[in-house]
Formats: C-alpha cells, structure tokens, sequence
C-alpha cells in the first residue's frame, strides 16, 4: 500500500509499505478521511514524538474510514468508523481514577497518512467507534481533536451565560469558539490570519480582535470589556499563558490548553495571582468519555468539516503541504486524499 513515512526532521516520504497480517481481536481500516493536524506538524519539525511516533513509522492520526478486514468478534468488514489516536490501559492509578488521560501506558496510535491501517486490539476495544450511516467521513475525522477540546471544556465546567475568551484561531480554539456557542457562552477570539478570524466569526463568535503585530494584552483590553469569565490558551506559548491570567476577570479561570515547547518556562503575577483568585487548570488529550461526546456533537452537526476543513491534496502531495505549513501556510486543515 501507499503510505507516508516519517524518517525524521521535515523527512516524510510517500513510499510503498507491505500490509502486514491481522494478529487476533485487531482490524484492517480502510482510510476515507485523514486530516493534517497542528500536533503533526509539530512532530514533522522535530522528526519525532518521544511517547507517539519514533521514527521511520507511517505518519498521521486523525482519521475515519470502512472497517477492510476484521480479526475482531465485534467488529465486521464494511462497518463505517472513526478512531481515536491512543487508548488507555484501564488499570493503572490514573485510569482508576478516571484520568485515563493520563495513563501510564497509553497506546498511540499512527498511519492515518496511509491507503490502510491496523487498529491493534485495545484500540479496536475501548476507543474505535461506529458511524451511523450518513455521517460524512470528514466530519468524523474530526472527532480526536475535538474530543480534546471537549475534556478542556470540562474541565472548566462551561456553562450558559460564561463570558469566554478563546486565545489563538487555530483549528483547536475554532473548535472551543464552536462548543462554547452551543453551550449558551458568549464567545471572543484573539488571533491572527484574516481567513481564520472570519471563520471564528461565522462560528458565533461575538468579537474578534486581530493581534496581528499588536500587544495581545492591550488589543483585547480594547476591546473586550468586562473581563472574561473564561480564558482558553490555544496558542502554546509562554507568553501568551502569561497574556492569559492578565486578561481574565477576578475570581476567573484560564485553561493552559496549548502545548509549550518542552523546557519552557512562565512568569506570573503572583500578587495578581494571589489577590484576584485566579484559578488555572492544564487540560490534556482526551478520555474515551470526551471521545463519545465528541462524536456526539458531530454527528448532531454542530462541529462539520466545511468549518475546518479548507484544503485538500493528494498523498503525494503531503510532504510539500507539511513543508508550506512551517512556513506559514494559514490553512486550518487540510484533507488528505489517500487513494486517486
């Protein structure tokens, strides 16, 4: 089969792979949908994940498709199904307690850049779930990011009339700007790219301030007043999660949502901190609870593809689009046709 392989930095390669045979309880995926994904694009500039992909591996993990081959009792071929990246253990301290999040053996899950995939069996288990029958590809394969915003929304226990401020206008906080609309919010956006601040708009957010070239934390006091209830970072930057507790309300919240790059350090105001009772939460990746919910709310069509979905390429067009995306290529997402 076709597929793209991850050799190492900005090294992805579309080659032949053999298909390997099914070991008992696991299934074949035929890939309909596989979508680029900011995490991806990170991991192709530094040539590996130390937990998710060690390369040379098939490359990708947010996708849908049609069950090929089963070697499962539950699942048969021709069933229509998404995937998440990872499952947890389901016995460790964390999964106990129902943080399976964080478990200490989770099993990722990569090759979504591919003609087809195997889903190994604790995936094909716990976190490999069925379509109904006209949900669209593309939709669904947005059910493992968005399930992490889910967990985020969750964990900042969201609810009508909240005032919330989403940082970044990546797909991540397009996706919080859309939940957070549903769930009776008013919503702002602070970020940058003309393209994605309209779409933030057409999600329903109220007012969206563009930072390009500006001081964030000046160009959202000017005009967001009062203070948000809620601030999500979606951008993993140090200083945009000190930007964030300077932006929220006395007694408010900020979720560091977005990754900063390993060795990173922050500075807070500690009297601000202290005296405004500010608390702060870190959600990460999701649970197979966040999961479900997830597809829930796609397939009741309040996240659809059309809203983050605005490229597409061929497989062997994927390394050059990889490439442009370093440089600065604003697309939110970009479907990759796996076969012609």
């Amino acid at each position: 089969m076709k597929a793209a392989v991850l050799y190492g930095k900005e090294d992805v390669r579309v080659e032949h792979v053999d298909e390997q045979p099914l070991a008992p309880g696991e299934v074949r995926l035929h890939v309909e949908a596989a979508l680029t994904c900011g995490t991806d694009l990170k991991v192709f500039k530094r040539g590996y994940h130390a937990r998710m992909i060690v390369p040379p591996a098939v490359f990708g993990h947010e996708m849908a498709g049609i069950i090929s081959e089963s070697r499962s009792l539950t699942w048969r071929a021709g069933d229509r199904v998404v995937v998440a990246n990872s499952a947890p253990c389901g016995e460790c301290l964390f999964c106990r307690q129902q943080q399976e999040n964080l478990c200490d053996h989770l099993l990722f899950l990569n090759g979504a850049y591919a003609e087809s995939i195997i889903i190994p069996e604790r995936l094909a288990e716990r976190n490999l779930m069925r379509l109904k029958p006209h949900t669209p590809f593309r939709d669904a394969a947005l059910t493992e990011p968005l399930a992490c915003v889910v967990l985020g929304i969750e964990d900042c226990r969201l609810r009508a009339g909240h005032r919330v401020l989403v940082i970044g206008a990546g797909p991540i906080g397009l996706m919080f700007v859309a939940l957070a609309k549903e769930l009776g919010c008013e919503v702002f956006v602070a970020g940058r790219g003309e393209n994605r601040l309209e779409k933030a708009r057409t999600l329903g957010a109220s007012v969206v301030v563009d930072v390009t070239r500006r001081d964030l934390v000046h160009a959202v006091r000017d005009a967001i007043q009062p203070e948000p209830d809620v601030v999500f970072e979606a951008v993993g930057k140090p200083e945009t999660w000190e930007a964030a507790t300077q932006l929220v309300r006395k007694g408010g919240l900020v979720n560091f949502f977005g990754g900063c790059p390993s060795g990173t350090t922050v500075s807070l105001d500690t009297a601000r901190m202290h005296y405004s009772s500010i608390s702060t939460v870190a959600s990460f990746h999701h649970t197979p609870r966040t999961i479900r919910r997830a597809l829930k709310f796609i397939e009741a069509g309040v996240i659809r593809a059309e809203n983050f979905v605005d490229g597409e390429c061929l497989l062997d067009e994927l390394p050059a689009v990889l490439r442009q995306m370093t440089e600065g290529n604003r697309a939110v997402k970009t479907f990759v046709r796996t076969r012609q």
